[in-house]
């Protein structure tokens, strides 16, 4: 039997006892005063991130973009920092893809095959075709991209439609076509009225939360929203912890700053909101 992502990422939120999921970002231009600005940097910069911060992370969401700008050296970098997630942690590659159904299957293969990633992130412009060839990978987790954190994004995702905003359109679509879990959504805590409003409206998959901490996203927002009926959710905060000092102690500072944030979400879990959502349903949302 399959030792799920899902069953994985319930395990590893018992542990940790918090939502918070690890954003590995490494811009070569935010890197610590110590490092180079290559790729050497920010492979050194990442993999310290993750031995000194990711113990206290339940997921860890590496940006892939940050290494494909290197080329075949960066993807080298990429392939040895996913390697030092640890097993009980649910590795997401940030990669938001979504191409016809030939394109999604390489795709799916680079990421979820050669990089072993147990989640990804993708667009839901081209439909199903771009989301199947990923479920195609036994166990693996998803997160459709539905209301996102940047300033702009209102632009497209809150167009109206004859069923509400096209955000909440695209969430209620993907929760009635994938009710098992293996399905999330991205949705940002930099609007948190609509993110409140996205749950409501679709209590089942989980979220993956972004926008917390230097993009000034509304923490308790988030945790209220992050877990659903059908599976956990994380909430993703990359340059509250890896920007927590520039000068060389970078690696203490963004332990000390993964740990406060694990208390301080653990402690409004515990107290305030619901505890991590219990076995999937397949009843639909």
């Amino acid at each position: 039997m399959i030792d799920t992502a899902l069953e994985r990422l319930r395990r590893r939120r018992t542990v940790v006892g918090a939502p918070l999921c690890l954003g590995i970002d490494p811009h070569p231009d935010r890197l610590p005063g110590e490092l180079t600005r290559d790729v050497a940097g920010i492979e050194t910069f990442s993999r310290g991130l993750i031995e000194s911060a990711g113990q206290h992370a339940a997921a860890v969401k590496i940006n892939v973009a940050f290494f494909e700008a290197f080329g075949s050296a960066g993807i080298a970098a990429l392939e040895r920092v996913r390697g030092d997630v640890p097993d009980d942690t649910i590795c997401i590659l940030d990669a938001k893809r979504g191409d016809i159904g030939s394109t999604a299957e390489r795709y799916a293969e680079a990421l979820l095959g050669t990089l072993r990633a147990d989640a990804v992130t993708l667009s839901p412009y081209l439909g199903e075709d771009a989301i199947e060839p990923f479920l195609a990978y036994p166990g693996r987790l998803v997160y459709v991209l539905a209301r996102t954190s940047n300033p702009s994004a209102s632009r497209v995702q809150d167009l109206a439609t004859d069923d509400g905003p096209v955000h909440l359109r695209v969430a209620r679509w993907a929760a009635e076509r994938w009710s098992d879990g293996s399905v999330g959504l991205v949705v940002g805590a930099t609007a948190p009225e609509e993110l409140a409003r996205v749950r409501a409206a679709v209590p089942g998959p989980g979220f993956l939360v972004p926008g917390v901490g230097a993009q000034g996203g509304d923490l308790g927002a988030a945790l209220r929203a992050c877990d659903g009926a059908w599976a956990p959710g994380v909430v993703n905060v990359s340059r509250g912890i890896a920007q927590a000092s520039t000068d060389d102690d970078w690696r203490s500072a963004a332990a000390a700053a993964a740990s406060a944030l694990r208390e301080r979400m653990g402690e409004a879990v515990l107290h305030s909101f619901a505890s991590p959502a219990p076995a999937a349903n397949h009843g639909g949302s």
